[in-house]
């Protein structure tokens, strides 16, 4: 289906090349727009379905002369059947307790940050990222937006330890998986893909047909993960493109 937006209403400029955070020995280049505060919700929902992404109150998506390994992914969620390996996960996690909270900053989830990028991308582009950054991050924004905490369920009555945080802005369509950071001492959770096997069902039970999970970059390990969901949908030349399951294992190899 065609996507209509207020185009009029957008300038979009294009980055000086700068080092690629995922691929050794290549530049990226992106091209931008800042959402327009009166309508930033529904341009916000037609550039992601086009394959952009939102950072504050900015839409990017890559521009890249020579190179093509950045593609948006998105999990088609009706009558999405879990393997085995997530039925799992999810039962590792049955203790979690999920709240849905506004998008407001707190100090707690800016130290789970800190631990998280310090331990998992301590060499990343958000490595160096202040209390303001993530203030700017989770709050500057005029689109449908909101914060999922997951918490170890409480003994005495009170909030549980915070152990992931998920930025999840609501679309016509979907889910889209802003950012999500975890406790990185607590690897037999598989906690990165709790999170998504999560929305996926609280896309079900909204009736929203997709999860957005922003791109999959091939040939990088880091992003290998989000081409293990099955199915999966992949934003190609001709449009979204559905990966068949015999393709999943050669999709997440090095191009």
């Amino acid at each position: 289906m065609t996507q209509h937006f207020p185009t009029r209403q957008l300038r979009f400029f294009l980055t000086a090349p700068s080092p690629c955070p995922y691929l050794p020995e290549r530049y990226e280049r992106k091209v931008f727009a800042h959402l327009p505060l009166s309508d930033g919700a529904s341009v916000n929902d037609s550039l992601t379905q086009v394959g952009f992404r939102r950072s504050q109150n900015i839409a990017y998506r890559p521009a890249c002369e020579a190179c093509a390994a950045c593609v948006s992914a998105r999990i088609p969620v009706t009558d999405y059947l879990f393997s085995r390996s997530e039925r799992k996960v999810l039962a590792r996690n049955e203790d979690i307790e999920r709240h849905l909270v506004e998008a407001e900053a707190t100090m707690e989830q800016f130290d789970l940050l800190r631990r998280y990028l310090t331990t998992r991308h301590a060499d990343g582009g958000m490595a160096e990222m202040t209390w303001p950054d993530y203030v700017a991050m989770v709050e500057d924004t005029a689109v449908r937006t909101h914060i999922i905490e997951y918490r170890t369920r409480s003994k005495d009555g009170g909030p549980g330890d915070l152990i992931a945080c998920a930025l999840v802005d609501l679309m016509s369509d979907g889910l889209s998986l802003v950012y999500s950071f975890y406790d990185p001492s607590m690897p037999r959770r598989s906690l990165g893909s709790y999170v998504i096997l999560d929305h996926v069902i609280q896309a079900c039970l909204t009736s929203l047909p997709y999860v957005y999970l922003g791109y999959w970059v091939r040939g990088s390990e880091k992003m290998d993960y989000k081409v293990r969901f099955s199915p999966i949908e992949l934003l190609k030349p001709e449009g979204w493109t559905l990966l068949a399951a015999r393709d999943i294992k050669t999709a997440g190899q090095t191009a």
